[in-house]
């Protein structure tokens, strides 16, 4: 296993253990978000709540981030290095409606909104639905 991926885990004071390592390897080598499911099937030997409970203690320590993009399941990306999962790190998700992938898109800030007062925001959900670049290549190359 790759001592990079120890060095993540041991950054987010989580003890490196196989099965972590197995699952942030999954995880890392997926270039979109990743279900419970898909990581299911990437990581067969390894059962559906053990997977759960990894990702939930990832989530807690700020490895990696849920979006809900409305698709019925919950998917799990991987945080930046210095992401701290605060309301002004948030970024934008895109999710294909054709091939139902949903993208991080860390460049693309999420604008800055004015709340009334007496509101604090702790979370931001910001997705944007469409067709992805590798499926428009597809349709295009179809016509």
């Amino acid at each position: 296993m790759d001592y990079h991926y120890e060095e993540q885990l041991i950054k987010r004071d989580i003890k490196p253990t196989s099965i972590r390592l197995l699952v942030l390897k999954a995880i890392s080598d997926k270039n979109d978000a990743a279900t419970l499911a898909d990581l299911e099937a990437t990581l067969e030997t390894v059962d559906k709540s053990t997977i759960f409970r990894t990702l939930t203690l990832f989530q807690r320590n700020r490895l990696l981030h849920t979006i809900d993009d409305g698709s019925g399941s919950l998917k799990y990306a991987l945080c930046d290095d210095e992401c701290e999962c605060l309301p002004e790190q948030q970024h934008v998700h895109f999710y294909c409606t054709c091939c139902e992938q949903t993208f991080c898109l860390r460049d693309v800030a999420i604008p800055i909104i004015s709340m009334p007062r007496k509101f604090s925001i702790e979370s931001i959900s910001y997705v944007i639905k469409g067709i992805c670049a590798k499926c428009e290549n597809i349709a295009i190359k179809l016509h």
